[in-house]
């Protein structure tokens, strides 16, 4: 298991070696040991697997708040998509930065999205499948949402027009008129 750093504290591309042969690939894309050897120690308490059908679909930027935040181990199943993660700890030096990676079911990498971080993805073809281990179970109480458009982060997703939106995404606020409810706990 390959895992690499980002710009982000926290939030890492891991990638799940594979084993081929004739009958194509075989890949253990979770193991707590092995995780833990890298020190990734997430208790993960939840699977979710979401199905997009149009390119160009955008979930996102979504949270979950304290008591129930979620770190979240994603990956791309079925098609292709560009991943984002924003930190938004208060105090954090990268308040407000984002990471994005692509991820595909060609190339088995897996982003870590850790609590403190809205997470979204737009889908770069049809038919998408995303699975996303969780950290917490959802609690609706605790969920929100950012505007995925928001010139304060800027974030680049590659669209060439509108994405499909939830009601959810189209009325999220803008990062400057929420509080955010994490703070970050790391040496300056």
């Amino acid at each position: 298991m390959n895992v690499e750093q980002t710009p982000l504290e926290g939030v890492l591309v891991i990638t799940p070696r594979r084993f081929g042969d004739a009958r194509g690939w075989f890949s253990e894309v979770w193991n707590r040991a092995a995780l833990a050897g890298a020190g990734i120690a997430i208790d993960f308490v939840q699977d979710n697997h979401s199905y997009s059908a149009a390119a160009g679909t955008l979930r996102g930027l979504h949270y979950q708040r304290p008591p129930r935040a979620q770190d979240k181990l994603v990956r791309c199943g079925r098609g292709t998509i560009l991943d984002v993660a924003v930190d938004v700890r208060r105090g954090s030096p990268t308040f407000g930065r984002w990471f994005a990676t692509e991820l595909s079911a060609e190339n088995g990498r897996q982003l870590l999205v850790p609590k403190g971080f809205l997470h979204g993805f737009v889908t770069r073809t049809a038919d998408c499948e995303v699975l996303y281990k969780c950290s917490d179970v959802y609690a609706p109480d605790c969920d929100g949402a950012i505007r995925w458009d928001d010139p304060d982060i800027g974030i680049d997703w590659g669209l060439d027009g509108t994405p499909v939106l939830s009601e959810k995404d189209r009325a999220a606020p803008r990062l400057r008129d929420w509080t955010s409810p994490f703070t970050w706990e790391g040496q300056a």
